[in-house]
């Protein structure tokens, strides 16, 4: 995870949709099939992507593409592990763009797992054969109908595992492009935390502000009970909705989360109605 994801969502936590997530993108890995995520907007298919391709610390190598330096032998090792390329598309992606940042993508993994598998002392092959098991793409509305043909292409005579990642919907969308969608073999509906999961997602925010959530304790229950009336378990609107809580604990001197606390911080998101 970035810097800049940090910053929007704190620090990563092993939910069990994520885990269902690399279930998910361990099994179009090995199988090569096409494999469709989809989910609201929040819920965490993005860092659960980039965390399985272990994007966050392999993208800013990846991207400046320098020098190299003994500590990159973390990212090539990470990358071995791994053997995927998350990809997410700007806005209004040409097939043109796409087709020069995935191929420079797929090329720079394939380089870095070749420097951590090869035998030490060996040469470099100029044959060396591909690395890459998996490409995942981001924001997969994006694509254009020629976009989404050019990447059945390369699923074609590449042999990846794919996964395309997007709003609900996204599967009827393909549904429309019948040489795609017939290879599509796996979906994977993202969901907001849970009850038990939400709860212990909420005791970890409590700690890190100093505080214990206690379930016996009223003023507790009705904080927590007003965060998941207001977020239903979205994880971006958790992380945003703390972010104020602690902004207002820490202006006005407080040591306990309340209901109004909670409802104060709800006031400055625009957040939808709840």
């Amino acid at each position: 995870m970035s810097a800049l994801d940090g910053e929007r969502t704190g620090t990563f936590i092993i939910t069990r949709e994520h885990r269902r997530f690399a279930e998910f993108a361990d099994a179009v890995r090995k199988h090569r099939y096409i494999g469709v995520c989809h989910g609201p907007a929040g819920v965490g298919k993005t860092l659960s992507a980039r965390r399985y391709a272990r994007w966050d610390i392999a993208e800013p190598l990846l991207e400046e593409w320098g020098p190299r330096d003994e500590s990159d032998a973390k990212v090539y090792a990470a990358l071995a592990r791994s053997r995927s390329v998350c990809y997410t598309p700007t806005v209004g992606a040409t097939l043109g763009e796409l087709r020069k940042d995935l191929p420079r993508l797929i090329d720079r993994v394939d380089i870095c797992v070749d420097e951590h598998v090869r035998p030490a002392g060996a040469s470099v092959s100029s044959r060396r054969s591909s690395h890459v098991e998996l490409i995942v793409i981001d924001e997969a509305e994006r694509l254009s109908t020629t976009a989404l043909e050019y990447l059945r292409d390369v699923f074609d005579r590449k042999g990846f595992g794919l996964i395309l990642i997007g709003m609900p919907g996204i599967e009827k969308r393909l549904s429309r492009y019948p040489q795609l969608y017939s290879r599509v073999g796996f979906a994977h509906a993202y969901k907001p935390l849970q009850d038990e999961e939400l709860t212990f997602v909420l005791t970890r925010r409590w700690r890190q502000l100093g505080l214990d959530l206690d379930d016996a304790d009223f003023t507790d229950a009705q904080a927590v009970a007003t965060i998941v009336r207001i977020t239903g378990g979205n994880f971006r609107l958790v992380h945003r909705l703390f972010v104020q809580i602690e902004r207002i604990l820490r202006i006005n001197g407080l040591k306990a989360i309340t209901d109004d606390v909670v409802e104060a911080a709800r006031s400055v998101l625009v957040i939808g109605a709840t």
